[in-house]
């Protein structure tokens, strides 16, 4: 799942955990979990947390002695509603193969 349209202008980096962190919002994610679900390295996965929570698009909480990070509420995609087409797929639907 990837976060809403209005939230993927951010720097690459910043996408690219959002779109981690709300493909697992139920549960969270550590810093280790997105290590592992991205080709980020630490610092650029430090870096991206740092901007996103600046902006107030994750939330940090400790649980039983370990740091979960989830995405704000806005930031996930409701499931019930249609998703818009991105370019290539309208582009696609447009020409006859």
């Amino acid at each position: 799942m990837q976060a809403k349209r209005e939230f993927r202008d951010r720097d690459g980096a910043q996408v690219t955990v959002l779109d981690a962190l709300v493909d697992r919002h139920e549960e969270g994610m550590t810093v280790f979990g997105l290590r592992s679900r991205t080709d980020l390295d630490i610092d650029a996965i430090e870096s991206a947390l740092a901007e996103l929570k600046e902006a107030g698009l994750i939330r940090v909480e400790k649980e039983r002695g370990s740091t979960r990070i989830y995405p704000d509420e806005r930031v996930i995609p409701d499931p019930n509603e249609e998703a818009e087409p991105s370019f290539l797929e309208w582009l696609r639907g447009k020409l006859p193969f």
